[in-house]
């Protein structure tokens, strides 16, 4: 095929060809595209000899290899170049007499191993200039602003080890990212065409300026994880056109800007982990479009915000850690929170009861998406939305939550009364956290039916009664943390409950059953007066079970052993042989319980037989 003598465009990406990429003779090829494959070894030699080559494009294979600058010297028409995530090493031996050719117009050296810019100098024409994941460092040379200043429309040097960037003196530039990189100093205010700006995961220090309210065009603004301090400009409410303002995990101060505009495009507002005061501002509802509101790890000082629920599109809702108190209401309104799918009010001052009439409204909890597709949106190859949450016992950053994650987080609160019945209709949640109110009466057997839950957790309450028994049949369950309550009776035994530690249930004096010491049914710590009445029966009991026991696995040797080391063979293979100790451990611990029960009875005979004598 490369052999071809009219063949001119060779597209084969995103395909399964593996192996060498061998040389070629095929001099008519001004296009190349072998891009997502699995194609490895070192770049064919043959490459150089294309002189009419105009785009190259090898990017996400696993080439290796030191490739130099001059390799691509020669092949003057080239304008598109991308070799993008391989293992190739881009040297420059020559730094001062061989560049790329000038003819490129895009270039694409993602994580190439590429230190400096010295091969770039003759690049002019350059409109898109992906840089990322190398090993930069410094700053960028005045000559190389002076080349791009312009055409160039994207620029991306994030991951890098760039450590000041005084301005972007770019003037039709359209994204900048410098994420990721060792940059201090005072945030760099870029030209007014930038409508994509990231410089998160830096060391920003200072104020923001308020110049960054000319930049009237912006979609997306991300300075998350900084330390920026001061105020938020008020201003930044204005720029109608944007849908990202991500700030989280900086040291601002203040209250939150209160300016947004009726018909505002705002998806996403994360200001998480700031030093913010006041109340959350009511201008929100302007914003149909938001998806994602995090506020949490402030010192917002507010009632909870109930007239967020008439935002239709809202999925993410996290202001936790806040100074918010006050009873839970919603509106008359019917359609509350139809989207929502992420609710994370732990650690404030909410009271009373918990807020049956909002639960009633959260549709999006209520069906569990079985497609799970990740939403179409051009902003996601620049930016992905992540919240800070607590699952599994463990604060994490959760990225691209919008449709894979559903939690409602009330924890750490003053809430009193009764868990709604109601709750078990969020058949979708994964995560439910009650834990550290004040709740009381029983857990309601309606959360059984959480089908989809994989952490549950209620402890630090005045729960009282049993365990429900529809609990064995959350075959999803995790963590189950049932701690310091008043519960008691049997624990459900099922195959999620041999998983579970002694930590799960401690603080419940009256609680019984595997995994704790105490056996459900006579575990021999009852009056000696019910253990002679019942002795009878329990001997018979016993020795049932240990009969069946026997009879089972003799009567069932022959067809069940073929089935038996089938499960041996695949716990083994999958390591997973936690399921099979606690059973043992369970087979034991009634075995002991049965003897010490016996020991006790015949004790309690022969002490009625000498009272008799």
């Amino acid at each position: 095929m490369f052999s071809l003598p009219s063949l001119s465009r060779l597209v084969l990406s995103n395909n399964h060809f593996s192996g060498q990429f061998e040389d070629f003779n095929s001099n008519s090829l001004i296009w190349i595209d072998l891009s997502n494959n699995q194609l490895q070894g070192h770049l064919p030699k043959s490459i150089q000899n294309h002189v009419n080559l105009t785009g190259l494009i090898l990017s996400f294979n696993n080439f290796s290899g030191h490739v130099d600058v001059s390799f691509l010297a020669d092949i003057k028409q080239l304008y598109y170049l991308d070799l993008s995530y391989n293992r190739i090493s881009l040297t420059n031996e020559n730094k001062h007499n061989v560049t790329l050719p000038g003819s490129l117009m895009s270039l694409q050296l993602a994580a190439c191993e590429v230190k400096e810019l010295e091969f770039l100098r003759s690049a002019k024409l350059l409109w898109q200039l992906d840089l990322s994941n190398n090993k930069i460092q410094g700053r960028i040379p005045d000559w190389a602003w002076t080349n791009w200043m312009f055409l160039l429309q994207r620029l991306n040097l994030s991951h890098n080890m760039l450590e000041s960037v005084d301005s972007i003196p770019l003037l039709f530039i359209e994204a900048i990212d410098l994420r990721s990189n060792l940059l201090q100093g005072s945030l760099p205010i870029p030209p007014i065409s930038t409508r994509f700006f990231f410089i998160s995961h830096n060391n920003l220090t200072e104020e923001i300026p308020s110049d960054i309210c000319n930049l009237t065009s912006l979609v997306m603004l991300d300075l998350a994880r900084n330390n920026l301090k001061g105020a938020i400009p008020q201003c930044l409410g204005n720029i109608s056109s944007l849908e990202v303002l991500d700030m989280h995990h900086n040291s601002l101060s203040g209250t939150l800007p209160t300016t947004s505009r009726i018909g505002s495009a705002l998806k996403s507002f994360n200001f998480h982990g700031n030093k913010l005061e006041g109340k959350i501002p009511q201008s929100l509802t302007n914003c149909k479009q938001l998806d994602v509101l995090d506020l949490g790890d402030n010192h917002l000082n507010d009632t909870f915000p109930v007239w967020l629920g008439t935002l239709p599109k809202l999925k993410v809702l996290s202001l936790r850690s806040n100074k918010l108190h006050g009873s839970i209401g919603t509106l008359t309104t019917e359609n509350m929170f139809p989207q929502l799918r992420i609710l994370d009010l732990s650690s404030n001052a909410f009271t009373k009861s918990l807020p049956t009439s909002l639960f009633q409204h959260l549709k999006a909890m209520r069906t569990v998406d079985q497609t799970m597709n990740a939403p179409s949106d051009e902003g996601n190859r620049y930016y992905q939305d992540s919240v800070a949450l607590v699952t599994k016992g463990l604060e994490l950053e959760v990225v691209r939550i919008l449709f894979l994650y559903t939690t409602v987080d009330l924890s750490n609160n003053k809430f009193e009364g009764y868990i709604p019945s109601i709750m078990g209709d969020l058949i979708a949640l994964r995560v439910l956290n009650l834990s550290h109110n004040g709740l009381q009466g029983h857990i309601p057997s309606s959360l059984g039916s959480l089908s989809s839950v994989e952490a549950l957790d209620l402890s630090g309450n005045h729960l009282v009664g049993e365990i429900p028994a529809r609990f064995a049949s959350l075959t999803s369950l995790e963590v189950l943390n049932l701690s310091y309550n008043h519960l008691e009776g049997c624990i459900p035994q099922g195959p999620q409950f041999y998983t579970f530690e002694n930590n799960s249930y401690e603080g419940n004096d009256r609680l019984r059953g595997f995994p704790l010491s105490k056996g459900c049914g006579n575990d021999g710590n009852d009056s000696e007066t019910n253990d002679t009445t019942s002795g009878l029966d329990d001997e018979e009991n016993d020795s049932e079970f240990l009969n069946d026991f026997w009879k089972s696995a003799f009567m069932g040797y022959g067809s069940g052993l073929c089935i038996g080391l089938s499960i041996i063979y695949f716990m083994f293979s999958t390591g997973n042989l936690r399921w099979l100790a606690r059973i043992i451990v369970e087979l034991e611990h009634k075995i002991m319980m049965g003897r010490k029960k016996k020991q006790q009875r015949q004790r309690s005979y022969r002490r009625r037989n000498n009272s008799l004598t």
